[in-house]
């Protein structure tokens, strides 16, 4: 498998800092932003495999970013990470499609489960995706 791609979006510096050394050192690719907007141009020009979310955020917070990233229609799954979270925002971000949640401060070890978690999940959708358009292909389907 290759490396994990992951788009870490924080409006706190220090934290989008530490977080970013923690997760490269355990042999992820990450790219940080600190604000809702930033991530959904990041989304609009690379590859993510897992988005790790705030929902507080000053500008476009975290729930109106994951409306947004989910109408590029990308398999990127988003995992919910705040200092800020309740059960209804919870419920109301995994409705919206997020992968799952965790409150801050978390584990790092509790973290990365999240996001290998996560990225299973996106790559278990892509192939399904990615087969059912070749399948559809080989029986003179259209897209």
């Amino acid at each position: 498998m290759e490396t994990t791609r992951i788009l870490l979006v924080d409006d706190e510096t220090d934290f989008t800092d530490t977080m970013s050394l923690l997760l490269r050192n355990r042999g992820y690719q990450v790219t940080a932003v600190n604000s809702g907007e930033n991530a959904i141009k990041a989304l609009g020009s690379g590859r993510y495999d897992v988005m790790v979310l705030d929902l507080k955020m000053p500008g476009m917070d975290g729930m109106t970013t994951l409306k947004e990233a989910k109408k590029l229609d990308l398999f990127t799954e988003t995992l919910i990470l705040t200092g800020h979270a309740t059960v209804d925002t919870a419920l109301e971000a995994v409705k919206l499609g997020a992968y799952d949640y965790l409150t801050k401060p978390c584990e790092i070890g509790d973290l990365v489960l999240k996001i290998q978690g996560a990225r299973k999940k996106k790559d278990a959708t892509e192939e399904e995706v990615i087969t059912k358009k070749i399948d559809g292909i080989v029986e003179g389907k259209s897209f």
